[in-house]
């Protein structure tokens, strides 16, 4: 259940008691995991401020996704069809609100895919090369080492609120807690996890959803800098209790991601 057809993935913010919000991908756009599940949206989140998460990047075909350089998004594998020149998607960047006036796009040139993903091997990555830097752009660092693969995690999306919902105008964010591969493997036996990890409440009620897939999984460093640790990828519905969000764990994945990225420019 990859996090782009039901997208279950919901990032939600927890103040006091749970208040979530949800990042969605059109079903129609999705395609299904590794696993067979289907992607994720911010579930049981609140809406992000203007200038937050400012490498946040929206893609046209459902997706979300990070800067990763001027001219790199880094998305999940699962959000597209493979590896070459690719033209037919719009990264939008630098606004909360889709509907901005002061929102940047930019079209895409090429696209590699993890050519691991479909295999044993996992890998739920994707590198989107754009058409024209976009100078200047604020990115997220990804995580190099296993040091911040634990705690409480950040997401954030423009996918669904809830499973089954619309797609979000404006930008959610959430908060989840890491979930160990022992007990993800309850509910999800083929977890690949060396390549894998999970987040998110027992009780469930935040979450990624339909629509947040490829988008961000991030924390505060020791530095008190953000840093991305996972990739939305997939999961079991939206924000269910005992189902919680499985992303590509970026720490086991970083020097591939790094490798492809020099090639590409970055």
């Amino acid at each position: 259940m990859s996090k782009l057809s039901t997208l279950r993935k919901v990032m939600a913010v927890i103040a006091g008691t749970v208040a979530a919000a949800a990042i969605a991908v059109p079903a129609s756009a999705a395609q299904p995991g590794p696993t067979g599940e289907y992607g994720p949206a911010v579930v049981g989140g609140t809406r992000a401020a203007q200038g937050e998460f400012p490498w946040m990047v929206r893609l046209s075909m459902g997706c979300g996704g990070a800067m990763y350089a001027d001219n790199l998004v880094l998305t999940a594998a699962h959000c597209v069809n493979g590896t070459g020149n690719n033209t037919s998607i719009t990264a939008t960047y630098g606004a909360v609100d889709l509907q901005s006036s002061s929102r940047v796009t930019r079209t895409s040139k090429y696209v590699y895919r993890n050519p691991g993903y479909s295999t044993s091997a996992g890998g739920d990555w994707a590198l989107i090369q754009l058409s024209s830097p976009i100078t200047g752009a604020a990115k997220l660092p990804i995580a190099t080492s296993t040091a911040y693969d634990s705690g409480t995690f950040t997401i954030a999306g423009w996918g669904a609120a809830s499973e089954g919902g619309a797609q979000q105008r404006y930008l959610l964010k959430a908060q989840v807690p890491f979930v160990s591969d022992t007990s993800c493997k309850t509910p999800y036996p083929s977890l690949k996890a060396n390549v894998e990890i999970c987040a998110g409440y027992t009780q469930g009620g935040t979450d990624t959803c339909q629509g947040d897939s490829g988008g961000p999984m991030f924390r505060r460093d020791n530095a008190n800098n953000w840093v991305q640790v996972g990739i939305v990828s997939y999961g079991r519905g939206c924000a269910r209790p005992n189902y919680p969000g499985v992303y590509a764990q970026v720490s086991a994945l970083s020097s591939a991601i790094a490798a492809k990225a020099r090639e590409l420019g970055a």
